[in-house]
């Protein structure tokens, strides 16, 4: 009876901590995602005032520093940016990696 018992609460141990290694997962994932769309879009605003590609990709650096994160990637070419961010996810010891991107539609405001 006190074996069972104790195989039960193992079980039920394993399976908790995989769930929170999960949970971790999917809450890295989501703050990556954050991130991005968050770069992505301070970049192309960034465009959208007249600033150049190279200003954009700092301004999505930033943003992304802000949001935890780190930029890998800006692509700020032409009217759509395309952006890359990591954050490391410590619970599961792996790095989550997303892109996003957004679009400059319309005239854009030239710079002072």
């Amino acid at each position: 009876m006190a074996v069972g018992m104790i195989a039960v609460f193992l079980v039920g141990v394993v399976l908790l901590l995989g769930a929170a290694r999960v949970g971790a997962a999917l809450v890295g994932r989501a703050r990556a995602e954050t991130a991005a769309d968050a770069a992505a879009l301070a970049a192309a605003d960034a465009l959208a005032l007249g600033a150049s590609p190279d200003q954009a990709a700092a301004d999505a650096g930033v943003t992304a520093s802000d949001n935890d994160a780190r930029l890998l990637e800006c692509r700020c070419a032409g009217p759509v940016v395309v952006v890359t961010v990591a954050v490391d996810v410590p619970v599961v010891g792996r790095v989550a990696r997303v892109s996003a991107s957004a679009e400059v539609q319309g005239s854009v405001i030239p710079a002072p």
